[in-house]
This record gives structure tokens, sequence and C-alpha cells, in this order.
């Protein structure tokens, strides 16, 4: 098992402190169906609007998501705009109470105007902002500092997210930097796009994309991903601010890493199907910041951010990823694991990223030998039981000690690739033991689903998934569709299945049935 791959395993969870340019974020979204009569422009039906916490405050939202404890320090109008920032933070666990008021200067407000034409896909249409790119007063940036500093003492990282909207002043970026070090608390910056970065100067890390790295270093601009130009662009960063590690975003490319006295690493990531890249940057922030609390390596750490990143890219607007979906993430690509299948470990973590999701987990069992239409209605019934369908499947031995010598017809490999190939099935898993009993426990599904030959006491599991609050659901079976009678048509000597004496027992009978 790889560093990461240990490391993640043992994870836990961390108190950060998040400064910068906190934003409301509104989704304003609407039906897009038609031009106006008095100019070549949509006109959008608003149906509904959602209120969310945007800029630094969503990289709040995304350190909560991977285990932290997170504590806000920012500016706010004296406005409902501000209020409502508050309650959309509180309601994400957030500890808003570092947030100043600032009667000056007007919460930000980003509206978004997202339209559907034809009910098809949202699309953002245009965007409002609401803001002043003033400076802070220095009576703001005194009460600021006094608030971090006393928080200094119990957080374990501290998070810089600058968008140039006036905040991150470089009297209050260099008052953070100097207390979290004289504190030993290592300082993780997001940089906005600025010719002069020396407002950072001695923080542990920044994570700039390479046109804004460029910018900084008066560089000038390489179209193509050159390693030997990343290398100087990061260089040149490290050396002028002395930093303890730069870190290069580099979209589809990844990363580059450049440690204090090492050389530069480049960090490739998974290729993605990308549909908005609003919020990699903070989730990459909070992943990296994440990471080095739970004292990941920084190659380890950067890794780890380039694949929070990379989901965050995958779905539309700014989502928290929560930390199981980016360890299920890592463990499928650092295990090669492909298509459907999963082993137990790695069906526990994406059972809990699923969960996170608000999925619910349908589970049934059952040899699957040769596939049918009976078989292809049950998984069908059980996929509507929720939203996550996990198919359990025995082992070639188990099915020989059930059914006898004669079985299975289809080896395990060609049951577990039959089965994958089925809209309906989400993921495949083998158990090696008599029953999915101990599978059951370990996933604690929230339907557990079985033809209704079997009594609820024939189903193994049945009595632990009613004991903790979910349901099991008998489906009817189709009249004539089994494996045996299918053989039988055709004239296939394995149709005669002997059974062992004890084979109720063993394999069917629930042993935490009562009686």
């Amino acid at each position: 098992m790889s560093s990461l791959l240990e490391s993640l395993g043992r994870w836990k969870s961390f108190t950060a402190l998040v400064v910068g340019d906190f934003m409301l974020d509104q989704m304003i979204y609407g039906d897009a169906e038609r031009l106006s009569a008095d100019a070549p422009v949509p006109v959008m039906l608003v149906r509904r609007t959602e209120n969310r916490p945007g800029g630094s405050a969503n990289v709040c939202l995304d350190l909560a998501a991977l285990g932290g404890r997170v504590l806000a320090f920012g500016v706010v109008g004296h406005d409902s705009h501000g209020e409502l920032l508050r309650k959309e933070l509180a309601a994400g666990g957030i500890d808003a109470s570092g947030l100043v008021v600032d009667a000056a200067r007007p919460t930000t407000v980003k509206q978004n105007l997202i339209g559907l034409a034809q009910a098809r896909h949202p699309q953002k249409m245009f965007r409002l902002d609401h803001e002043s790119r003033e400076p802070l007063p220095a009576h703001v940036v005194r009460e600021l500092l006094g608030r971090i500093a006393a928080a200094l003492t119990h957080a374990d990282v501290v998070c810089i997210e600058d968008y140039a909207k006036g905040v991150c002043t470089p009297e209050l970026c260099q008052g953070v930097i100097k207390a979290a070090r004289e504190a030993g608390k290592p300082v993780f910056v997001d940089p906005a796009r600025l010719s002069d970065y020396t407002r950072y100067a001695g923080a542990s890390a920044i994570t700039p994309n390479r046109t804004e790295a460029e910018t900084a270093a008066g560089m000038p601009t390489c179209a193509e991903n050159s390693l030997s130009h990343n290398s100087a662009l990061a260089r040149t960063l490290r050396d002028q601010l002395d930093l303890d590690a730069c870190v290069l975003t580099l979209d589809r490319h990844g990363a580059l890493l450049l440690e204090r006295d090492r050389a530069a690493v480049s960090v490739p990531t998974q290729a993605r199907q990308v549909y908005d890249v609003t919020g990699a940057g903070d989730m990459f922030l909070a992943a990296l910041a994440a990471g080095r609390a739970n004292g990941l390596s920084w190659l380890d750490a950067v890794q780890f951010a380039n694949a929070a990143a990379g989901l965050e890219v995958e779905v539309f607007g700014v989502q928290p990823i929560p930390f199981e979906r980016i360890h299920h993430q890592v463990l499928v690509s650092q295990t090669g694991a492909d298509g459907k299948f999963r082993t137990r470990q790695q069906l526990r973590l994406e059972v809990a990223a699923r969960r996170k999701e608000g999925r619910r987990i349908v589970l049934t069992n059952g040899c699957f030998d040769v596939l049918h239409a009976g078989h292809v209605w049950l998984l069908d019934q059980a996929k509507a039981q929720g939203d996550f369908l996990i198919v359990a499947t025995n082992t070639d031995e188990k099915v020989r000690a059930f059914k006898g010598p004669s079985r299975p017809v289809n080896s395990l490999e060609d049951r577990v690739r039959v089965l994958s190939g089925l809209a309906s099935v989400d993921v495949v898993v083998v158990f090696e033991e008599d029953t999915p009993a101990e599978l059951i426990e370990e996933i604690v599904p929230d339907v557990l689903a079985k033809g209704e030959e079997y009594s609820e006491d024939n189903i193994p599991g049945a009595a632990f998934v009613r004991s903790r609050g979910g349901e099991v659901v008998r489906i009817p079976m189709m009249p004539g569709r089994s494996t045996t009678a299918t053989l039988s048509r055709a004239g296939d000597p394995r149709a005669q299945v002997v059974k062992p004496a004890d084979a109720h027992a063993r394999f069917v009978r629930d042993a935490g049935a009562k009686g």
C-alpha cells in the first residue's frame, strides 16, 4: 500500500483558520426559452434562488467536508446579505464569530443567473457582482488580527484565500503570517492575480495557477506545459517569498511541487470530464492544508489535493467534496480498480462517500450464474428501492458447496463481468463466507433486497438490517425464470442440483433471526 493510502487510512480531524474574502453566492435558476421582444437578449423566468457561501467561505465548507473544525475570519457589511452569509456558514458547521462587520462596505455578493432551455442542463448566463475592492481600513485590520491571534493557539493550519476584494491587504497577510509563524502554525495561500506577491512572503506554501504565477514573477507566458519553465517559475516565487514549498496548479496537467532545497516534481492528475471549474482552486487549497494537517508529505498532500480538485470540476457549481469520496478516488487510482467491481475495502469507502451525498444504499446477493430475465427483473426492482445498488455474489467454491459440484456454470470472473454490464447495477462485490451477513454488517445497507421465495428468516442479514432501522424488501419472482429452468430447457444435465444436507442451515438461514 502506498504511503498516501496508509496516511489516509489514519485520517483525523483538525482545526483550520480561514482568512480572506468572504462572499455570498446567489444561484438564481429559471427558464430561458425566448428572446426579448425589444432586444436580442435571452429572457429568464426566475423559478428559485439558492444562497451558498462563496470565496473564502467555500474554502471553509471544503475543509469541513474533509473533517476539519473551521473558524472564519474576514469582513461582511452591515446588511442582510452579511447576516444571510453568517447563517449559511453556521448551517455548514462553520464558526463565523471571527467575521468583522464593516459598515463602510457591502457584503460581497455574486448573483449567478442560470437558465435552462427546453429543460436541459443548467447554463450560467450572466453574473452580477456587488462588492467593494477598497483596502480595509487600519482599525478593521487590527480587529481582525486580534481575533486571529486569539484563535491560533488551537489551530493546526491557517489558510489565506485572496480574491483581491480588499480584505487581504499586505498588512493583514503579513500580520497573519508573522503571528502564525511565531505560533508554529503553517500558512497556505491561494493568491490573487497580482503583480506583486510580497504580501505572502514567509508563508508555508502558495498555490497559484500558472498564469497567476507568471504575472507575479514577471515571466512570459509559456503555451506548453514545460517542466523547465514551470520549475523556473516556481523557483523564482519560492526564493523571492522564502516559502517552504511552491505548488503550481496546471489544470489538466496536475501540479508542480517545488520544496525548499529540492528539485521540482511534476504531479500528474487523472483526466476528467470537466463540467465546471468553479471552486477547483478552493478545493485544492483546502485539501493541501488538510493533508499537511494530517502529517502527509508535501508530495502526498499535492496528490491528495489533485484528486480533490479533479472531483470538483466534474460537478456543476461549487460543491464541497467529502473526504470519503476523495479517499475512494485515490484508492481506485492507486490500486488499479476498474469498472464496477469493488474489493470490500473499496466498497466501504464508496458507501461512506455515497451516504455523504444522501444516497439510499441497496444490497442484494445471489449466485447469478446463468443470467436470465428473472435476474434482470429482480435487479431492476432492487435498484428501484434506492439510489445505489450493490450486488454481492458468492465465490465459485461456495456455489459448489451450496449447489453441488456441477455449479456454477459460469466462473466468478464471468459472472462479475456480466453483472457489471447491467445498467441497474452500480457495483459488484464478492463475499467468501457462506452468507453475506458479515458484509451486510460492514455496509449497513438502507435496504436489503431478495426474491420473495425466501422468507425473511431465510434472508441472511435481514434481522440485522431491521435492527439498524433499515428495510427488507422481498421482490416477486418471474414464474419459470431460473437458472435451473434455463438449463433444463437446454437439456443440460447441470440443471440437476445436489445440495448437501446442511445447505439450508449454512447458506440460507439468517443467523440473527429469532427462533
